[in-house]
């Protein structure tokens, strides 16, 4: 019997024909502040999804290639369009470039590898997911990003991601949207239970955890995931919600996380350092780990850090004076 696994259910709040505004999630992550350093120029995400509109003005240059392993377009490889709209979404908000229109994602000049594992339904089978995933490992991806889960553990997925992660390639998931808003129960999604992945839980502009976000042990972080404002279908905008949409913000901070590390130790980072060096960049928000993890990814959060350890060792050089 084949194993499924389904875009992690989510909400369309609206489609927008125009905007022109860096998205709210965007902000709340700090990600414009990391901009003058680098904007993900040089890193490659993969993005296993339900396609990409490849047509889409702040996507069409960013996307450097892919693959279908579904059984839409008769199964052809080299058609990897979306029919859905939800790997549309996702790679808007990792990615989008800064146009004098639409909108922008966290990393807006890293580079797309569309990976197309879930067919127009939003369903795929864990073969194919599989298959997507040793296929990113052998375009040496950076990043691997996947907004999908379903409910059962498949060692050959499991073995495929930690394959991607023995090959220094940082594996982030939707944590799921089974939630019920009660820490003390646990909800369980694949792959976003392994402990291999960066499982990422979702809350809302207001910092609050959202009520429809996974609890387990195996959370490691939280970022936006509610009305997340970003690319659709046909050229346009639109707002959705769920863990799907929280995973890219960490899928993006990630391109932009790895570019500032090695520069700084000038030398290529380990998957687990790289690891390191994102939860470093976390705030707690004040909620069960099982919720949160590590916390709300917050780009600027060392920069904050030194400057206050700066201000106090002032402090102290005046006091002994």
């Amino acid at each position: 019997m084949e194993k499924y696994a389904h875009v992690i259910p989510y909400e369309v709040i609206e489609t927008i024909e125009e905007v022109n505004e860096v998205p709210e999630g965007v902000v709340l992550i700090q990600a414009p502040k990391v901009w003058s350093e680098t904007k993900g120029k040089g890193i490659t995400v993969a993005i296993l999804d339900t396609g990409c509109d490849q047509n889409h003005p702040d996507l069409q240059n960013q996307i450097i290639g892919g693959r279908n392993f579904t059984d839409d377009d008769q199964s052809n490889p080299s058609i990897y369009l979306d029919y859905n709209g939800h790997g549309t979404h996702v790679a808007g908000t990792i990615a989008a470039l800064q146009n004098n229109v639409g909108v922008v994602g966290v990393a807006p000049e890293a580079s797309l590898l569309i990976v197309k594992v879930l067919n127009k339904k939003g369903s795929g089978q864990y073969e194919w997911i599989t298959n997507g995933i040793n296929y990113a490992i052998e375009q040496k991806v950076d990043i691997i990003s996947m907004s999908l889960g379903g409910p059962h553990d498949s060692p050959d997925l499991h073995d495929a991601i930690k394959k991607a992660v023995a090959n220094n390639i940082l594996v982030v998931c939707a944590a799921g949207n089974e939630g019920d808003g009660d820490d003390k129960t646990d909800e369980f999604a694949y792959p976003g239970y392994y402990n291999e992945v960066i499982s990422v839980g979702s809350i809302n502009n207001k910092r609050r955890s959202s009520n429809f976000t996974n609890s387990h042990n195996e959370i490691d972080v939280v970022a936006p995931g509610e009305a997340i404002l970003s690319t659709y279908l046909n050229g346009k905008y639109a707002k959705l919600s769920g863990t799907s949409m929280a995973t890219p913000h960490v899928s993006g901070a990630l391109a932009l996380i790895k570019n500032v590390a090695n520069n700084r130790f000038e030398r290529q980072l380990t998957e687990p350092e790289l690891y390191s060096q994102l939860i470093k960049r976390t705030v707690p928000l004040g909620f069960s780990p099982k919720l949160e993890g590590n916390g709300l990814v917050y780009l600027t959060v060392l920069e904050h850090l030194a400057d206050v350890f700066e201000r106090e060792m002032e402090d102290l050089v005046l006091h002994a004076q």
